[in-house]
């Protein structure tokens, strides 16, 4: 690949060269007006039957498992899978408090519309034209017969204490908006209705933020906001809740006790090989028996190289990627992009 005349030699270190196109990406590195799309994930029967018991006891998904081996992506296949529309993503870090996910409440914007409005004598919008649901309390607002599917990734980089925070909600199935329990009393009004947690799922250009809902229920205006009472949201439809850990710190046994726990084994060789053909079926379909030799000796290469979880599934795809697109895979490059996860970049 070192060559400048080798097929994928993009950058070749000189100066004033002439601009060049670059080739398309992985399917799931495309952005723009084309959405990315993820590769299609190929779950063991074993790990279905931990899923379907999840459902049927309306419990969380505990699903734990070395980097790459797709705790995550699990949630996006349900919700496909299911029909269940675009997946809630919370992301936690060590600074993440439960109150992110159930709701936020600009209290800085009230205040100054509030001044705004004073000068032009005119009553300032209602409370909660101020709050919007979170990603946990926009699942939790999800009307009848339509669940929301909840990914809380990363929870073990959470503080110590969010667990049990978690476990209050998902017993009761409800939470309390303090500022509108407030205005409820002040002013006798029970039901309102506040705005819910926009998805990230990719839309064309100019057309707006998604619902997150099916394709046949979109548009609808009033699934763009949730049912409060009181100052309270309660639960209608235990929402699909899939929570994902890399196993960093153990969590209390009550939390545990009230999950359903998946722990995804590394892929075996087979189980690669169904992956990469899910993933590059068109691709494998055209290649000559050179390529798809080539292919099946990276498979066994990876295989053997990633077991203890050292290597994630998504670094085989790159390498395959490379490969099919006619890119020299040479030792210090198939090193590169097969490089152990365990393997820290320090200096010598």
């Amino acid at each position: 690949m070192s060559n400048d005349d080798s097929p994928g030699a993009l950058f070749k270190g000189q100066h004033n060269s002439l601009p060049v196109t670059l080739p398309p990406g992985p399917p799931w590195r495309r952005f723009g007006d084309e959405r990315p799309k993820r590769p299609p994930y190929v779950v063991r029967p074993q790990d279905i039957d931990i899923v379907n018991t999840s459902l049927h006891l309306r419990r969380p998904l505990m699903v734990t498992g070395y980097p790459g081996v797709g705790k995550s992506s699990l949630a996006y296949a349900v919700a496909e899978d299911l029909g269940l529309g675009d997946v809630l993503h919370w992301p936690v870090n060590s600074r993440s408090v439960l109150s992110d996910a159930l709701y936020r409440y600009d209290a800085v914007a009230r205040l100054r519309d509030a001044t705004l409005y004073q000068h032009r004598n005119a009553a300032p919008p209602p409370v909660e034209e101020y709050i919007t649901l979170g990603p946990l309390g926009t699942a939790l607002a999800a009307p009848p017969g339509r669940p929301r599917v909840l990914l809380i990734d990363e929870l073990d980089k959470g503080d110590i204490d969010l667990p049990n925070d978690l476990l209050t909600v998902f017993e009761d199935g409800a939470f309390e908006i303090p500022e509108l329990s407030r205005h409820s009393s002040a002013t006798g009004l029970q039901h309102t209705r506040v705005g819910l947690t926009r998805t990230t799922r990719w839309h064309p250009p100019g057309k707006g933020d998604s619902t997150g809902l099916p394709d046949g229920e979109r548009g609808r205006e009033d699934e763009a906001l949730g049912d409060v009472s009181g100052g309270w949201v309660h639960c209608r439809e235990f929402p699909v809740v899939i929570i994902t850990s890399n196993g960093e710190r153990d969590f209390p046994p009550a939390f545990l006790r009230r999950c359903v726990r998946l722990f995804l084994d590394d892929p075996d060789q087979d189980h690669l090989t169904s992956v990469v053909e899910a993933q590059f079926a068109r691709e494998l379909g055209a290649a000559d028996e050179q390529t798809t030799a080539a292919v099946q000796q990276l498979i066994a290469t990876f295989s053997q190289a990633g077991q203890d979880g050292r290597l994630a599934t998504d670094q085989l795809l790159n390498a395959i990627h490379l490969r099919l697109s006619h890119v020299a895979l040479d030792p210090h490059v198939l090193e590169a992009v097969l490089r152990p996860l365990d393997d820290a970049d320090t200096l010598p």
